[in-house]
């Protein structure tokens, strides 16, 4: 989710939200698990490949909450977003914001 579509769907929520409606605000195009996209991030920036470890040793370093939020997390849905906001988000999927943002990195 890039940070600009997050602002933009508050800005709608708080002009044109119903008061106590709860919207998820997801780039749901494209949903991909972090052993996705983490590669692709990793490549656009010319850094390091991410080490692959075992989830069990994953939870032993950083905990079972974020080894299931990096494993198991699925994607919401923005469809009540678009339908009662009017929202689109800029980005519509991860590789075409990693994609936007690598394109406006100066070159080394």
């Amino acid at each position: 989710m890039h940070v600009d579509d997050a602002a933009g769907a508050t800005v709608r929520a708080i002009e044109h939200g119903e008061p106590g409606n709860i919207y998820n605000i997801v780039d749901e195009d494209e949903p991909a698990q972090v052993r996705e996209w983490l590669p692709e991030l990793a490549r656009l920036l010319d850094a390091k490949r991410s080490v692959h470890l075992p989830a069990w040793i994953a939870c032993f370093l950083v905990g079972d909450h974020l080894v299931i939020m990096m494993t198991e997390v699925r994607a919401g849905s923005n469809a009540k977003a678009r339908t009662e906001l009017l929202w689109e988000p800029t980005h519509p999927s991860w590789r075409k914001g990693f994609a936007d943002i690598a394109a406006r990195l100066p070159t080394q």
